[in-house]
């Protein structure tokens, strides 16, 4: 079975910089101890960067968010914790809003009978990568793990995780599983 992990924005400023929030934190353990998994079973992984320039509050999107991060080079745009250094040699995709059109473009076409998503934030850029993720591989099981995944608003989290379940993601880690 080949399986394909994605790591979504686990970034400094996702967890405790300018977009952090409590809880985020402890995502870390069991995000590393899925790459880790991933990679020991020979699995691809690789992971996506949100990332802005210093025209970042001139954008569509900083008119809505007015709060600068994952501003290119800063330490607010490099990798939490442990997951950086396992994440050394994935191949990565850089991408300046919530889903990525590169990562559409490099999963499609290709062989993967699951892939996984985990990161921040839930309700913005997990589930619009799950949409590119099941856009691109209609016939893969997509996959996200709630303990592996949060929001600033857990009502939020809640909702889109139950939105992702109605366009056939598969829910995992925890009640309704």
């Amino acid at each position: 079975m080949k399986r394909l992990l994605i790591v979504v924005d686990f970034q400094k400023d996702f967890v405790d910089g300018a977009l952090g929030f409590p809880g985020a934190e402890k995502l870390e353990q069991p995000i590393c101890q899925k790459i880790r998994e991933y990679q020991a079973a020979g699995q691809e992984v690789i992971y996506t960067m949100d990332t802005h320039g210093e025209d970042y509050l001139e954008t569509r999107e900083g008119k809505i968010l007015p709060v600068p991060h994952t501003i290119f080079g800063t330490e607010g745009w490099k990798v939490y914790g442990e997951a950086a250094s396992l994440l050394e040699g994935c191949p990565s995709f850089c991408k300046a809003t919530f889903g990525s059109g590169e990562l559409y473009e490099y999963l499609k076409g290709k062989e993967y009978d699951s892939v996984e998503l985990v990161g921040l934030v839930s309700n913005m850029c997990v589930i619009s990568n799950a949409v590119m993720a099941k856009a691109a591989l209609p016939n893969a099981e997509i996959v996200v793990d709630r303990g592996c995944t949060a929001s600033f608003d857990e009502e939020m989290n809640r909702k889109a995780l139950e939105v992702m379940k109605s366009f056939h993601v598969t829910v995992t880690g925890g009640e309704n599983e």
